[in-house]
């Protein structure tokens, strides 16, 4: 069955294409969520009013993709996670904590834009690609820290400002044990 494309639809194709998709692909998907139109003889007339509004509109949507890419490029997500002595995480930070993260920082994103293929299960930083439109693509660094390191540097923080006595009484309990 032959149906013209109304949205991009992943692994098939992109707006305004004629595509030949199995007939129960179309019937049961995408029909009933008007992702697709049937390719009769009137369709095909409207689609070409269709890819000219597209263009336009996929032009403006670049533009706006191209100025998110400037915002996004120069930021840093942080993530505090419990780890292993490896450095291997207990849990992970998913594409749901990055949007998250980034909703925090201002930037709604949605999750499905994220294009992390496993979720991040260690220590370190990484490139996260966000995917704004199908022309352009943002990387996001990730630095994702054990909450030990970061206790650590509190500690040493305080401890360069607080008396020598404060660690005497723990020390003093850990001795009569």
């Amino acid at each position: 069955m032959e149906v013209i494309l109304k949205e991009d639809v992943a692994n098939l194709g992109f707006r305004g294409e004629v595509v030949k998709v199995a007939a129960g692909y179309a019937r049961n998907f995408l029909l009933p969520r008007k992702l697709a139109m049937e390719a009769t003889g009137a369709n095909k007339a409207v689609i070409e009013q269709m890819r000219v509004a597209a263009a336009r509109r996929s032009a403006s949507e670049k533009a706006q993709a191209e100025e998110l890419l400037t915002k996004l490029e120069p930021l840093m997500l942080s993530f505090i996670r419990k780890s292993g002595e490896a450095g291997h995480l207990f849990g992970s930070v998913t594409s749901s904590d990055i949007a998250a993260e980034l909703a925090a920082q201002g930037h709604e994103i949605d999750r499905r834009k994220i294009q992390l293929g496993d979720a991040i299960k260690s220590l370190g930083e990484f490139k996260v690609p966000i995917r704004l439109h199908r022309e352009v693509t943002a990387r996001v660094t990730v630095k994702v820290v054990a909450e030990a390191e970061e206790e650590e540097e509190a500690k040493a923080e305080e401890s360069a400002g607080a008396e020598p006595s404060a660690a005497g009484p723990a020390a003093e309990e850990a001795a009569a044990e």
